[in-house]
């Protein structure tokens, strides 16, 4: 649910009441994974979704149902081979939904609006809900912080499965990870009968963009859309101006590889270079090539890049890092307008992240959703 998170959270401040449902589990093709949510308030009102169209019109009948009832509920969707028209999933999968009911005035209530709150002003927290076990702790809710700290309490009379299941949580937190966790009731770390639903918040990945030229315009508004926090850089003041970059959310005057050695990065963020002149791009990349980010790419020519490679293995890196170089950047989609490059370069990122091919999916045979591919620029998001 932390995907409406900044939706929700302004349920909560303007004291409506509203049912939430939540993928718990997928099997086989799913649009949705684990975390999607779709909340339907008192008034009807919708927002989210968790097939992509499939259920939706169900699921918002069992959110009507659990606001009236106040009962939590767990629903599973699928194909029927005998039943066309049943409700359910036409592309083969089968997914599991968990629908919980936030009324006013309620101990979770008070949890999710915490929960909700910190995700939508992301900050790094995790959401730990039980989603399989006895019937009384089914709807169960913990806020994880990333110091351990939690609040709320599944209750059920063993004091210890909050703290392990804290623990737990944490641990997805810290690796970015939303997924679910098997305990035993009692709180033992074996499973037994207890499923947490663990879905972690971290805030936006970082994408920097090397070179503030017409094309660099372009990938901003591609990579503000795919949920990324967005710095331009330039050594040229009068070409990083917010006129020319209205979307940016960071506009840096500084040599790129200088700006690069001081700022944070980590496992998820994305590094496009698009100067294409080797004054900014070799001191950048050799820096670049060297970080443990998601994806390292540069634009120019087939030459530009011969020159590049050459130039970089005279600055001493090493075969596996030149590997690590994604150059020329983008896929081939025959793209000429910054525009369409926006979109090349968007799409690889999103290739190399979610360990796509890049071929057209009419008369292949791989799968359309996978869970596996490089973890990196927004797993968690």
């Amino acid at each position: 649910m932390l995907d409406i998170a900044d939706r929700l959270a302004r349920w909560v401040e303007e004291g409506r009441e509203f049912a939430v449902a939540t993928v718990v589990a997928v099997g086989g093709s799913a649009p949705r994974g684990p975390g999607a949510a779709l909340a339907v308030d008192s008034e009807g009102t919708v927002v989210g979704s968790v097939s992509g169209g499939c259920v939706e019109g169900a699921v918002y009948e069992l959110c009507v149902q659990a606001l009236r009832d106040g009962g939590t509920v767990v629903e599973r969707f699928g194909y029927s081979d005998e039943d066309a028209f049943a409700v359910g999933l036409t592309c083969g999968g089968v997914i599991d939904i968990m629908v919980t009911p936030v009324a006013a005035g309620s101990t979770a209530r008070e949890v999710f609006g915490s929960a909700l709150s910190a995700a939508a002003a992301g900050e790094p927290m995790a959401l730990a809900r039980v989603v399989g076990g006895p019937e009384g702790l089914v709807g169960g809710v913990l806020l994880v912080r990333s110091d351990g700290s939690y609040e709320g309490s599944y209750g059920g009379g063993f004091p210890e499965l909050d703290g392990v299941a804290a623990a737990e949580a944490r641990a997805m937190l810290e690796a970015g990870r939303t997924g679910t966790v098997e305990l035993a009731e009692d709180g033992s770390r074996c499973p037994g009968g207890l499923t947490l639903l663990v879905e972690s918040s971290l805030p936006p990945p970082r994408m920097i963009v090397f070179g503030a030229i017409d094309f660099a315009e372009a990938l901003v508004r591609a990579g503000k859309f795919l949920g990324y926090h967005v710095t331009v850089c330039d050594a040229r003041p009068v070409f990083a101006t917010r006129a020319r970059f209205p979307e940016a959310d960071e506009l840096v005057v500084d040599w790129p590889h200088r700006y690069l050695r001081g700022t944070e990065t980590d496992g998820r963020t994305v590094l496009c270079v698009l100067t294409h002149d080797a004054k900014f791009d070799i001191p950048l990349l050799e820096q670049a090539l060297r970080l443990p980010v998601a994806f390292v790419g540069a634009m120019g020519s087939r030459r530009t890049h011969a020159d590049r490679d050459r130039r970089l293995r005279e600055a001493g890196l090493g075969e596996e890092e030149l590997a690590r170089l994604r150059s020329p950047i983008g896929l081939d989609i025959g793209a000429r307008t910054p525009e369409e490059t926006a979109l090349s370069i968007a799409a690889e990122i999103v290739a190399l992240r979610r360990g796509g091919t890049g071929v057209p999916l009419t008369g292949s045979a791989v799968p359309i959703h996978r869970d596996g591919g490089r973890r990196g620029a927004a797993e968690a998001a």
